[in-house]
């Protein structure tokens, strides 16, 4: 087990002098910037998301990138004339991630300043370095899985879904129930191991202990017989989240949840509670106490509090330690916005 390290997961972009050269509100006839199209592509096929930041005329810049091939890389664009402090904090709230998941990439050293100042925890680089971005070890990955490849599309599939939430008149299970959300529950084989592993680098806020297990770590405890590592996948009419879910639950006399984590997308789904509802279920129906261990990070009391209201009480605390128990004599019906299918559990 290791310390999670920094992972960038959204590259925010400036326009001007960075993407192309030239000034666009200028009447310059501007032409990409050389090695731009080269590190876009490689940080898409990465799962690296993409945004702008860019004081700006909207449409005039969204045509301009339209004509390179460029515009459909970027998520949640923030082309306008306001501070990029605001525009860096839109777009973590949009991608529902951290500041200290993105990267600005900017020719303006006073630009990136304020960012910095705002929010050190933001990597800044100056687009002269564009050409060596793709290569540093922060914006790499050891391995490129098939949801990383998808993660933009996935994304874009998320902002349908947020318009026909905003457009929904009524409460929000009515809305999640026409989803027709399947939730998707089995032991992780080999294949699903890379990405188990990624979801343990990126995922910080949804995590119960902040720890990450390598590949090779994993396949071990596939094969423990004191084990079970679960992958939870997600999809519904709009279509496929992918694998957003794992779960290691350590299975001896007792059963223990060592590890359970969810990505930030799938958050407002409530797909975290539905699974730790049916492990509780699947540890009653074989007559085993369940427990769950929980290691507090900066950033992961909300996975503290999604234990708490799915039934489970502290048993021991010790610092950043907390070992919890299920109440197994009243188990919360799964909710009917959500079909479980699991197998092999």
């Amino acid at each position: 087990m290791n310390a999670p390290r920094k992972v960038i997961k959204c590259v925010v972009w400036d326009l001007d002098h960075t993407i192309w050269n030239g000034v666009l509100v200028e009447g310059d006839e501007v032409s990409l910037r050389p090695g731009v199209v080269e590190a876009i592509k490689a940080f898409d096929e990465r799962g690296i998301l993409q945004s702008i930041a860019s004081r700006n005329e909207r449409d005039s810049a969204i045509a301009a990138l339209e004509v390179f091939g460029l515009a459909e890389y970027f998520l949640y664009p923030q082309i306008h004339w306001n501070p990029k402090v605001s525009s860096v904090e839109s777009i973590a709230a949009a991608l529902n991630i951290g500041l200290d998941s993105l990267a600005l990439i900017d020719d303006d050293p006073f630009e990136r300043g304020q960012v910095q100042e705002a929010h050190p925890e933001i990597t800044c680089f100056d687009a002269v370095d564009i050409g060596r971005l793709p290569s540093l070890p922060d914006l790499m990955s050891e391995v490129t899985t098939d949801d990383a490849r998808a993660r933009r599309h996935r994304y874009m599939s998320e902002m349908t879904r947020a318009q026909a939430e905003e457009s929904y008149e009524g409460p929000r299970e009515g809305f999640l129930a026409t989803l027709g959300l399947v939730l998707t529950v089995t032991p992780a084989r080999a294949d699903d191991l890379p990405r188990a592993a990624e979801l343990m680098v990126r995922t910080h806020q949804l995590n119960t202990t902040g720890l990450t297990y390598s590949e090779e770590e994993l396949a071990r405890l596939t094969t423990s017989p004191n084990h079970l590592l679960l992958m939870a996948s997600l999809e519904d009419r709009y279509g496929d989240y992918g694998k957003i879910g794992v779960a290691l639950v350590e299975t001896t006399t007792d059963w223990t949840i060592k590890l359970l984590l969810m990505s930030c997308r799938v958050a407002s789904r409530g797909v975290g509670t539905v699974l730790i509802h049916h492990l509780r279920d699947r540890a009653k129906a074989r007559g085993v106490r369940l427990l769950a261990e929980f290691v507090e990070t900066p950033r992961n009391r909300q996975m503290y509090i999604t234990y708490r209201f799915a039934g489970f009480h502290e048993t021991e605390r010790r610092g950043a330690f907390v070992l919890l128990e299920s109440d197994q004599t009243t188990i919360a019906a799964i909710p009917a916005y959500v079909n479980v299918v699991a197998s092999g559990i």
